[in-house]
């Protein structure tokens, strides 16, 4: 089974709010996350590769959609 993070874990790891992670899953953005009813997970191999993607070296560097 895979490491599941809750939405407070998250936002203590990338230095958010459980808030702002709300309003990336409302707006389509941010990492992978599943639901379970009301219960939102992450899997931490989601996140990861979300990070990744979004890592950049320069500020002039094209960001793909």
């Amino acid at each position: 089974m895979p490491e599941m993070l809750t939405p407070e874990e998250l936002a203590e790891l990338v230095h958010t709010t459980p808030g702002q992670l709300a309003q990336l899953r409302y707006r389509g953005g941010g990492p992978r996350y599943m639901k379970f009813g009301r219960k939102v997970l992450y899997r931490r191999e989601d996140v990861e590769a979300y990070l990744e993607e979004n890592s950049y070296a320069r500020t002039d560097q094209p960001v793909t959609a």
